[in-house]
């Protein structure tokens, strides 16, 4: 690991295609940035905000956003694998379609995130805020919700199998044509005071 880049700001820097291996960044700012088909591996980005950055076709593997901040930015056919993303918020952000497989995005807030058509899978978003969220038609399997805020979050035509459920309110969603397995049939039919005999 490279030694950290700590309280820099940088503004308008063109990191188009720059590939990002084992870099460490701490509370650092990044203000119109352009990580257009970006990739990073290994990367470490602590306390960081980002604001209007550009991550389009970026590609992010085994790296880790911890609590940091995303303000209006581009995140068109982004993808995350083995990400850790622990305590970040997005804000206005353009999150389609976003691609998530595996890692940890626990207490991550995306209140009001445009969603639709996402794939979200084998990932753990333990106590995220998903707050009128809008996952129609998203995959979002095999994904720890255990905690997760849903209320008012749109499930219309989402792949919900193999998903811990248990912090869903079925009343206080949308979620026609929501495909969801028989285990969790059972954990939501319980949510809503049934006896399953």
């Amino acid at each position: 690991m490279l030694e950290p880049t700590e309280d820099v700001t940088f503004r308008h820097d063109d990191w188009y295609g720059e590939e990002l291996v084992d870099r460490h960044f701490v509370r650092c700012e990044f203000f119109h940035v352009d990580l257009t088909e970006a990739v990073s591996r290994g990367a470490v980005f602590t306390g960081c905000t980002f604001g209007n950055v550009a991550f389009n076709a970026s590609r992010h593997i085994d790296s880790a956003f911890t609590r940091c901040v995303f303000k209006r930015c581009n995140l068109f056919d982004a993808e995350f694998t083995g990400c850790k993303l622990v305590g970040s918020s997005f804000e206005e952000c353009d999150l389609r379609p976003l691609r998530i497989d595996g890692g940890d995005w626990s207490f991550v807030a995306l209140p009001g995130a445009d969603l639709r058509g996402a794939r979200l899978t084998d990932v753990r978003m333990r106590e995220v805020d998903l707050t009128g969220a809008d996952l129609t038609g998203a995959t979002v399997t095999g994904v720890d919700l255990s905690g997760a805020q849903l209320h008012g979050s749109r499930l219309s035509r989402a792949d919900l199998r193999g998903s811990d459920l248990s912090a869903l309110d079925p009343t206080a969603v949308e979620r026609v044509d929501a495909l969801i397995d028989a285990e969790q049939a059972l954990v939501l039919a319980q949510a809503l005071g049934f006896q399953v005999g």
